[in-house]
């Protein structure tokens, strides 16, 4: 069973999402949040695994709380569910270790599909927000010290290309749990908290080849 917190200060949008979610036999919405304080309250309550977070939200927004998320508990998953297209939220959201970010047009099978997706530990990028990744200006960073091994980078290509840890070991003809270490390594390496930052990173640094 998926538990999941709705954080969202609309209360259309947070019913229609429970109305969704409901139908799903492998998932329940466990706590409904508007604002920071409830929103801390709630996550002191009872932990969910996956948090659907709108960015526009008072006091402290999508972002900020995602950060307070990953700080303080950082296996829970959470999936940005906004109707913001901007380049500066994507990737600020990114940064902060969103592991999914998700627009507001999306249908609703797509959502659903999604919140699945990010709590078995994978995660979901909006195809309009990809594009925008692809054409994002290089950011200069010094990657030096960041080396990967050649089997990292392998590995590498394939979390880009959007594989599962499975698919990924059967690909590379590698186990599952080569395939976790590799991952895990990838993540020190690069310092970054989700596949969502990876592929951020990766494609900002030119590590693998673009489409």
């Amino acid at each position: 069973m998926i538990n999941i917190m709705l954080v969202d200060d609309h209360a259309i949008l947070r019913d229609g999402l429970k109305t969704i979610i409901s139908q799903e036999k492998d998932m329940i919405v466990i706590g409904e949040a508007t604002n920071e304080e409830e929103f801390i309250e709630k996550l002191n309550q009872e932990l969910p695994d996956v948090i659907v977070m709108d960015i526009n939200m008072p006091n402290k927004n999508g972002i900020e709380l995602t950060r307070l998320v990953k700080d303080n508990h950082p296996t829970v998953k959470v999936l940005i569910l906004t109707m913001y297209k901007h380049e500066e939220y994507f990737m600020s959201a990114i940064k902060e270790g969103a592991d999914g970010y998700l627009l507001k047009d999306s249908p609703s099978e797509q959502v659903i599909q999604a919140i699945q997706t990010v709590a078995n530990g994978e995660s979901v990028i909006h195809p309009a927000m990809t594009k925008k990744l692809l054409t994002y200006h290089q950011q200069e960073k010094n990657t030096e010290n960041r080396a990967l091994t050649e089997r990292e980078k392998e590995v590498l290509i394939c979390l880009v290309e959007g594989l599962a840890n499975k698919e990924i070991a059967q690909k590379l003809f590698i186990s599952d749990k080569t395939v976790k270490i590799h991952v895990s390594n990838i993540f020190k390496k690069l310092d970054v908290k989700s596949r969502s930052q990876v592929i951020i990173y990766a494609v900002q640094n030119n590590l693998v080849p673009l489409p």
